[in-house]
């Protein structure tokens, strides 16, 4: 992978790869570090508590990070084998203007008979294919949930008590204080209930946003299983505190980096990086060869797109997922179009070709679109890296020191509340 695919992707907030660099990369080795460090003052509860930490938030983030996208692909599989593609979107069910099931089956009936098949297919047995998507949604997020709210916490609450045990026997100490914590942990937490809950229409929810229901699980899980209330105001702090970092304050930083770049810099920051250094794109700028729909209105987007399967705006749309084609020639009738996000890639690209065109003649506009370009690939650069340098200092610093003020105003003590008498 580029280094400019690198930016691209760490750059996502709407997708996982920011969460990976942060969470493995630089959030857990400096957490784990801090965590030896509070609890110095006695040396094997730090040893403890770095090691709980360790332990801990990697078993979580393999499960957290690897366990949403491989249920899917395994549920898909599983859905192939019931008879259907799950590739069809259970949006397409609610018939809308200009798309859904019945009027994608008409409309692509001749280009695409294959994928109207299964969309026939969708359409006749619509409640088996729901409880199919419901059934991958409750194990996306059910699996991980209770991995790592309960089994994974409570085997390593085990873990510590049992090197606890052996340590107070080691030094003939009294046992009492490895009993209290054991008998702390008996209480059978409560399970997950999902009565009320429409899942089937859940199922188009991104891995992002099933990571983000998982983590309220999360959270809930590491409550119930705290072996003290006092750890459970602690666990609870940190991944309230970690939710809002991880899924929340990178959107709104984002937004106030774009802006201020683009007011100071008069540079445009809605483009993809990729975009920014892509030759054969800004060749077609130049040129004038980029030719977009007339508005971002649903209509002018779709009849442009579905007329113009060849544009480069059709390629580009394709190419940064805002629509799915079958191939050069017809979209994929199984797929539901974003509109709003479609819109806004279409306004993004022409808000980018009059910036870069802005005062300049035939004979500039081939350099000053390069130049443009350039200039707006390294404040790009400069806003992505310094969200994640931000956010993740905020992970793994701020966010530390401060549960460890709210642990000491809440327990009078700087040791881990749930290894400590």
């Amino acid at each position: 992978m580029s280094f400019v695919n690198i930016i691209s992707a760490i750059g996502n907030n709407s997708s996982m790869y920011p969460l990976i660099v942060r969470d493995c990369g630089i959030e857990i080795p400096t957490k784990v570090g801090m965590t030896y460090y509070q609890n110095r003052s006695d040396k094997y509860i730090a040893y403890l508590g770095a090691r709980e930490r360790f332990f801990d938030e990697y078993a979580v983030s393999a499960v957290w990070l690897g366990g949403v996208p491989a249920i899917g692909k395994l549920a898909d599989y599983l859905i192939k084998k019931c008879g259907f593609n799950p590739e069809i979107s259970s949006k397409l069910y609610k018939e809308e203007a200009l798309q859904g099931i019945k009027y994608n089956i008409e409309k692509f009936r001749d280009k695409a008979p294959k994928e109207v098949a299964e969309l026939e297919k969708a359409l006749k047995q619509g409640e088996k294919y729901r409880k199919c998507l419901a059934g991958k949604f409750i194990a996306q997020t059910v699996i991980p949930t209770i991995l790592m709210g309960w089994i994974i916490p409570k085997a390593i609450f085990k873990w510590t008590a049992y090197s606890k045990n052996k340590h107070n026997q080691k030094c003939k100490e009294n046992d009492t204080f490895v009993k209290s914590n054991v008998e702390n942990t008996k209480e059978k937490p409560a399970q997950p209930s999902f009565k009320g809950i429409n899942i089937g229409s859940l199922a188009e929810l991104s891995n992002l946003e099933k990571l983000i229901i998982t983590d309220t699980g999360y959270l809930a899980g590491r409550v119930a299983t705290a072996r003290k209330r006092n750890e459970a105001y602690d666990i609870g702090f940190r991944i309230g505190g970690m939710m809002y970092l991880n899924y929340l304050f990178p959107k709104q930083l984002e937004k106030v980096l774009d802006f201020s770049s683009e007011k100071l810099l008069k540079t445009n920051m809605d483009i993809d990086v990729k975009l920014l250094a892509d030759g054969e794109f800004l060749t077609s700028v130049k040129d004038g060869a980029l030719e977009l729909p007339k508005s971002s209105n649903p209509k002018d987007l779709i009849e442009f797109i579905d007329n113009n399967p060849s544009s480069k705006f059709t390629k580009y749309a394709n190419e940064y997922e805002k629509i799915k084609m079958l191939n050069e020639q017809t979209r994929d009738p199984r797929a539901y179009v974003d509109f709003k996000a479609l819109g806004k890639f279409r306004d993004s690209l022409e808000n980018f070709t009059k910036m870069a065109k802005n005062g300049t003649t035939d004979i500039e506009l081939s350099q000053n679109i390069v130049k443009f370009a350039k200039k707006a690939k390294r404040v790009k650069y400069a806003t992505i890296l310094s969200n994640v340098i931000i956010t993740s200092s905020l992970l793994a610093i701020g966010l530390p020191k401060l549960q460890f003020k709210f642990r000491e105003w809440i327990t009078g003590s700087k040791l881990e509340p749930g290894i400590i008498n």
